[in-house]
């Protein structure tokens, strides 16, 4: 069985940083996709940037150039580095991971960015 633990959210202020952690319990390899969604108070829930088992990324428009995307394969760790955040940005971010058939969703983690 494979858990997400996601971590790092808070309050910051507008055009600060933050780092969001996705940890993966539970075996698995690397074969996965893992994908950063977000669901702002009143709006549908929208993927923010994935993350490819090559390493590919893509982003939502609003967060290119802000936003980064990584993993670690060694810590099974995958992280979205927020630069410049703006209140916006606010939301709910949750981890999704896909592995063939499989899905898994972390629990969630709140950003509030204040202007």
């Amino acid at each position: 069985q494979v858990q997400l633990v996601e971590s790092g959210g808070g309050v910051v202020q507008a055009g600060g940083s933050l780092r969001l952690s996705c940890a993966i319990v539970g075996s698995i390899d690397s074969a996965y996709t893992m994908t950063w969604y977000r669901r702002a108070p009143g709006k549908q829930r929208e993927m923010v940037a994935v993350i490819s088992t090559d390493g590919s990324t893509d982003y939502e428009d609003s967060v290119k150039g802000r936003f980064t995307i990584s993993r670690d394969n060694a810590k099974n760790t995958v992280y979205l580095q927020m630069n410049t955040v703006i209140p916006a940005d606010t939301a709910v971010y949750y981890c999704n991971l896909r592995r063939s058939w499989d899905v898994y969703w972390g629990q969630g983690t709140q950003v509030a960015v204040s202007s």
